[in-house]
């Protein structure tokens, strides 16, 4: 088999994993709240996941000294620290599945961003997906009948938005040093994201943490797998892929996530969630589609093994 097709299809077996881990998380994180302060939890979930990936840096020998220290430091803060501490917020007062399919919105504004910080135009079939996610997200916020979790699912969209500018300044930096270590890079950028986090969780005052089973073992899912095994699964796929093309992976994401919520946490969404979450999976679809064709290799030697 060639080898760039071997990477293309070991990047999208890592995100099908990818795709599981978070969607299902959703609900881990949603119920783990019930024990913890959203700050105090994510602090955690970040600095214990980071803290896996040095000792394993470590204990690999890997390069732990980094260059293009303020790409990572940005890619810490829109990555690890923009993207989770804005979607925990959001699920404070927000449905899980809900604030699952508007921080998956990612790339809709990948599309957008990357016109004008990437030099890539919006064209063809782009144009009905990102009609199709606009009138998706009006139908869910609902601006007609404001109600209280407004506030909750513009934080989502926002988490949606800072992850699209990680993809971006992941993507130079993988042009830059093509040769960074996928594990150096992923621990690094989580540390710095930590760093904020910590400090809110000092600051803002919250009730006791309440260490019982179901929040301990929460803690080690977010941290081991959904952080340190699952932003390293990413940044592989985004190393060997289009960013469009990688971004699929929100596509199965709140599927998985609205389907749990919905069977563990009884969220059922209204008609007019229902019609707006149905159009912003039809345009990641599109946009999925789309990247596919556009981005995937055509030579015919790539079918042959």
């Amino acid at each position: 088999m060639p080898l760039n097709k071997t990477h293309t299809i070991r990047a999208f077996f890592a995100l099908i994993v990818l795709s599981i881990i978070w969607g299902y998380n959703w609900v881990v994180m949603k119920s783990a709240l019930q024990y913890s302060g959203v700050f105090q939890f994510i602090a955690l979930r970040i600095s214990i996941g980071a803290l896996c990936l040095f000792l394993i840096v470590i204990a690999l020998r890997k390069p732990i000294k980094i260059k293009h220290v303020g790409s990572l430091i940005l890619l810490g803060l829109l990555q690890s620290g923009g993207f989770t501490g804005l979607l925990m917020w959001a699920l404070v007062a927000g449905g899980a599945g809900k604030t699952s399919v508007l921080t998956c919105t990612m790339p809709f504004w990948v599309i957008l961003l990357a016109w004008p910080l990437l030099g890539e135009k919006i064209s063809g079939w782009q144009w009905p997906a990102i009609i199709l996610s606009a009138l998706g997200m009006l139908f869910i916020l609902d601006p007609y009948n404001i109600g209280a979790d407004k506030f909750s699912m513009l934080l989502a969209l926002l988490s949606g938005i800072s992850w699209a500018l990680s993809v971006i300044v992941a993507k130079k930096l993988h042009q830059r040093a093509p040769d960074l270590d996928l594990l150096t890079l992923t621990a690094w950028q989580m540390l710095f994201g930590a760093v904020p986090i910590v400090i809110a969780a000092l600051l803002i005052p919250a009730p006791a943490i309440q260490w019982t089973p179901y929040f301990i073992g929460a803690v080690i899912f977010n941290a081991v797998l959904c952080n340190a095994l699952a932003w390293m699964l990413w940044l592989y796929a985004l190393k060997r892929l289009n960013a469009g093309v990688a971004s699929m992976t929100t596509l199965l994401v709140p599927v998985i996530a609205v389907v749990a919520a919905w069977l563990e946490l009884s969220e059922v969404p209204n008609t007019n969630e229902s019609i707006g979450m149905a159009m912003i999976v039809l345009s990641l679809c599109i946009i999925s589609i789309v990247s596919i064709r556009k981005h995937l290799p055509t030579d015919p030697a790539m079918g042959q093994e």
